[in-house]
């Protein structure tokens, strides 16, 4: 079970070699995208080694957060600091998509048209969109919204219904509903990523097809992560979910991953309107 420390106690934790680890997870991971972008053989490999180094990373940081948990270090104040951090965290990874977003925006809506227009600079260019650009593949094969897009979206909706529904159990003291609806959305949340890699594989662009493939890319790229990011961190609740560490008066490890999983439906929602159908 989870205990607090007394009120007047603020902990401050030792310094941890976790942050360390997870940069060096993130620049691995992004050098492997580099070489990727490149056609550079060993580019998949190296993005594996930071996707598994950065996983050793969260299960490493999580295992010490949970310790001092579980020891009773977290008083009252110390769990109002770690809303607060939660809430940040995610409003920066709010205007993280809002760049990608607004970057989806200027190419579509004011540098297209303009090329478009500007025949001199870039002759053949035309303002259909999806566009790659000037050149013999100019207007591209989008992805149908309403075939795995869609499903994926109904998929991610009912992930977010099941964790509220869990959360709901958890308030309640029903443990099977909790543990029942952590893994349901686990499942569900793996189930998405095998969809958007098949999808992936079928579409009739790359990342390299001008700036529509670009974007696109980066935008669902990035929210997959943010997915298996998610589902990491579910993984590691529902394993202190079956050791019994929540109590309906204190859970807020569930809540914030919680809150996470319900940012990335959002951010879906805007990607399925905005990325795929519109």
């Amino acid at each position: 079970m989870q205990t607090h420390a007394e009120h007047d106690v603020y902990y401050v934790p030792p310094p941890s070699i976790w942050p360390l680890v997870g940069s060096v997870a993130l620049l691995v991971l992004a050098s492997g995208f580099v070489m990727l972008l490149h056609k550079i053989a060993a580019g998949p490999y190296v993005m594996a080694l930071g996707i598994g180094i950065l996983l050793v990373m969260l299960f490493g940081w999580f295992s010490t957060v949970i310790r001092e948990s579980l020891a009773g270090k977290y008083s009252d104040q110390v769990d109002t600091s770690f809303r607060w951090g939660m809430v940040w965290f995610i409003f920066s990874e709010v205007l993280f998509f809002a760049g990608f977003f607004g970057a989806l925006f200027y190419a579509r809506i004011l540098a297209v048209p303009w090329l478009a227009d500007a025949q001199m600079l870039w002759p053949g260019f035309t303002a259909a969109w999806p566009t790659a650009g000037p050149g013999v593949k100019t207007v591209l094969t989008p992805v149908d919204a309403w075939g795995l897009p869609a499903l994926n979206t109904l998929i991610l909706l009912s992930s977010g219904a099941t964790v509220t529904w869990a959360h709901w159990g958890l308030q309640k003291g029903r443990q099977f509903q909790l543990k029942l609806g952590l893994a349901l959305t686990i499942i569900l949340g793996a189930l998405f990523i095998s969809l958007q890699i098949h999808e992936y594989g079928e579409a009739a662009f790359t990342i390299r097809d001008g700036i529509y493939g670009a974007t696109f890319y980066m935008l669902t790229g990035f929210h997959g992560f943010h997915v298996m990011l998610g589902a990491a961190m579910l993984t590691v609740i529902f394993l202190r979910a079956l050791a019994g560490h929540f109590t309906p008066g204190r859970h807020f490890a569930f809540e914030a991953v919680a809150w996470y999983w319900h940012f990335v439906d959002v951010i879906w929602l805007m990607l399925f309107v905005f990325v795929y159908w519109l």
